[in-house]
């Protein structure tokens, strides 16, 4: 019987799609231990956290080498775990620069590993793939286009949809949200997702900002900034000080449906905006350096994930130095002022639903995570 799981999520997207597994797992086994890297919602939902999120949410590779001695301590720690506690199963959630590394250290101590949320391969570098048939036994995947992928090198893997699905909806009706947030009905809203990494907001916000600004004076837009649990408002309140903005906490996805246009930092909300067919603009900015490795190994045309899913261009990007207050003042002026197009978008935007699967995925992983680890 399955009685020890350790899970690994290192950024607020994984802890969001962890916490259903974790609850699930809770659900199917009462007196399971869950311990690992995650976050207040897999907390919540009863794992034990050994290091928080909060310790590993950076990205991009300057910000590592900074972070590098954090990085070796965490994994220090967690390899101590895999003999002091020896867990059943190992479930890796994304964030593939720690956890591929760290499967390796797993597999030497003969505990089987399941991936949720595959590394994106098809993004970077398929080389990965031949790498990963003896590091992990199941793989699970949230995008139909990925099992092709992994079938060709004989790993075991499945599409279980998109955790969206079973998560993402609204609690407050149109008129109910622009009541409860001092919004005004007439108006055009834009809605701000600037991220949930603080470099995230330091690289990207300001630039938001600016165009929200002459969005706002030049068709009497109003602005809501949708803000990450894990960094509060005040946090990103600094970035726009003296602004006339609404700061909205625990309610993002009742922004991204009733906002008319959006401006999205590139990740996890791009899908969430998309699922709604809100139109949107995405947007990316990292260091220079990161950057240009970036460009170097990226193997796609893309770097939106809505536009990714969707196989083809449904929403502008707006990435590094075509990040300007001037070119999303262009493109959400036409979003907020051509019907036809932002009809157009929105018609495109209404494939994600369909690509992403029904609910379901939490269960599915918390069952394969329970019946490998009885096989072990």
């Amino acid at each position: 019987m399955t009685r020890r799981v350790l899970l690994i999520a290192g950024e607020p997207s994984g802890d969001l799609h962890g916490s259903g597994v974790v609850r699930e797992l809770k659900k199917l086994s009462p007196d399971l231990e869950v311990f690992g890297v995650g976050g207040d919602k897999m907390k919540s939902e009863g794992m034990e956290i050994i290091y928080h999120i909060s310790k590993l949410s950076f990205m991009g590779f300057v910000e590592v080498v900074k972070n590098l001695p954090t990085v070796r301590d965490v994994s220090r720690k967690l390899e101590d775990l895999l003999t002091k506690r020896r867990p059943d199963v190992v479930v890796l959630i994304d964030y593939p620069g720690f956890n591929l590394r760290f499967a390796k250290k797993v597999k030497q101590h003969g505990i089987r590993v399941l991936y949720y949320i595959s590394p994106q391969v098809w993004a970077w570098h398929k080389s990965r793939v031949k790498s990963m048939r003896s590091l992990v036994d199941r793989m699970k995947v949230v995008f139909p286009f990925e099992v092709e992928i992994y079938k060709k090198e004989n790993i075991n893997v499945e599409f279980v949809g998109h955790p969206l699905a079973e998560k993402i909806g609204t609690q407050l009706s149109r008129e109910e949200f622009f009541r409860r947030f001092g919004l005004t009905p007439d108006r055009k809203l834009l809605a701000l997702l600037p991220g949930s990494r603080r470099q995230e907001i330091e690289n990207i916000f300001p630039t938001m900002v600016a165009a929200a600004r002459r969005l706002r004076r030049e068709l009497n837009t109003q602005v809501a900034v949708g803000v990450a649990p894990n960094l509060g408002a005040s946090m990103v309140k600094a970035f726009a000080a003296g602004d006339e903005m609404t700061f909205i906490e625990h309610g993002t996805y009742d922004l991204m449906a009733h906002a008319d246009a959006a401006i999205v930092t590139s990740g996890t909300a791009t899908l969430e905006t998309g699922w709604f067919g809100t139109p949107m603009s995405v947007v990316y900015k990292t260091s220079p350096i990161t950057y240009v490795i970036g460009r170097a190994l990226v193997g796609v045309p893309y770097i939106g994930l809505v536009n990714i899913v969707a196989g083809e261009k449904v929403v502008p990007e707006f990435v590094q130095h075509h990040l300007t207050a001037e070119n999303l003042v262009r493109e959400v002026t036409r979003q907020l002022t051509d019907n036809s197009y932002a009809a157009q978008m929105r018609q495109r935007l209404g494939a994600i639903k369909i690509k992403l699967g029904g609910p379901g995925a939490s269960r599915k992983v918390a069952s394969e995570i329970l019946e490998l680890g009885e096989a072990a």
